[in-house]
C-alpha cells in the first residue's frame, strides 16, 4: 500500500512538470554555412513518419532552442510516466486478485 502511494505521488509530480513545461516542437538545431561564408540556423525534424527542415532567424534562436530542449524533456518524463504505470498496474492488479 505505501509503495503504490509513493508511486501515485511521483507520477503526479511527473504530470505537474510535464504541464509546466511551455511550448515545444521536435527537432534539433544546427548552423549551417553557405558557400559565400554567410551562415544561418537550421531546424531538421521528425514527427509522424515524417520529416522537414527550416530555417530559424538568430532573434528566434534562443526560444526555439528552448521548444526543442522541452520536447526532450516532455519525451523523456514520458517514458517515465509510463514505467510508474506499469509499475503501479502491476501492484493493483496483484491487490485485487487476491
Amino acid at each position: 500500500m505505501r509503495k503504490i502511494r509513493e508511486i501515485r505521488r511521483k507520477i503526479g509530480k511527473l504530470k505537474e512538470k510535464i504541464a509546466g513545461l511551455g511550448d515545444m516542437r521536435p527537432g534539433s538545431l544546427t548552423r549551417q554555412t553557405r558557400s559565400w561564408g554567410k551562415s544561418y540556423w537550421q531546424i531538421s525534424w521528425t514527427h509522424r513518419g515524417r520529416g522537414g527542415t527550416g530555417y530559424v532567424s538568430n532573434e528566434r534562436y534562443k526560444e526555439v532552442r528552448k521548444q526543442t530542449v522541452n520536447y526532450r524533456k516532455f519525451k523523456e518524463m514520458g517514458l517515465k510516466l509510463i514505467d510508474l504505470s506499469i509499475e503501479l498496474a502491476k501492484l493493483t492488479d496483484k491487490e485485487t486478485v487476491s
